[in-house]
């Protein structure tokens, strides 16, 4: 068993292990996607898996860059993928890659009436509820409450301070508590959010 704060792993996965790097997948892989799909997403054209994928070459081009434990590991991998999927919101703002505007006209016009279950999904409900957030404070939440990474992986993942990440998630919580608390606010019409710096 590896002991906290040891680099046995990376160090082996940077003289080339297979081993190694098959355990550091396994071990990482299902958070990073289970994170990128809790998250509102702006691109219909780059999943989740897609990001991760980048996520891994990335990290495997630079593993020899990289100094820290295997604990240090997981924070220097989330950000690389959020580098990546901060990339991949700008390429679809340019490309505009929403498919929304024209979705409505082939029901009204066939009389298909929309598929309903989609909306009672956990995984859609987290991400509607994740939509009432600031992106921030949604990628903080993800980070800590769905995906299970401590406050330190967290403060390194996004590049804030452990302070800055639990005042964040005080934040949101606080606002997620009065979206599901209010009768009147539905997490299916969020408001609209700026993007955070």
């Amino acid at each position: 068993m590896r002991r906290r704060g040891s680099a046995v792993l990376v160090s082996a996965a940077r003289a080339g292990d297979q081993a190694a790097w098959a355990e550091l997948y396994r071990l990482h892989t299902r958070r990073l996607t289970v994170w990128f799909s809790a998250l509102p997403s702006s691109d219909w054209a780059s999943s989740a898996d897609d990001i991760v994928a980048e996520a891994w070459l990335t990290a495997a081009a630079k593993i020899h860059a990289f100094r820290g434990t295997d604990d240090d590991f997981v924070g220097w991998l989330f950000t690389i993928a959020r580098n990546h999927a901060s990339n991949s919101r700008r390429t679809a703002a340019r490309r505009r890659t929403d498919p929304v505007a024209d979705a409505a006209a082939p029901d009204a016009t066939w009389g298909v009436t929309s598929d309903q279950t989609a909306s009672v999904d956990g995984h859609d409900a987290v991400r509607q509820l994740l939509a009432h957030l600031t992106p921030r404070e949604a990628q903080v939440v993800a980070c800590i409450d769905v995906v299970g990474l401590d406050t330190a992986a967290t403060a390194q993942a996004l590049g804030m301070k452990p302070g800055a990440v639990r005042a964040a998630r005080h934040r949101a919580l606080g606002r997620l508590r009065k979206v599901v608390e209010s009768p009147a606010a539905s997490p299916v019409t969020p408001p609209q959010i700026a993007e955070a710096v």
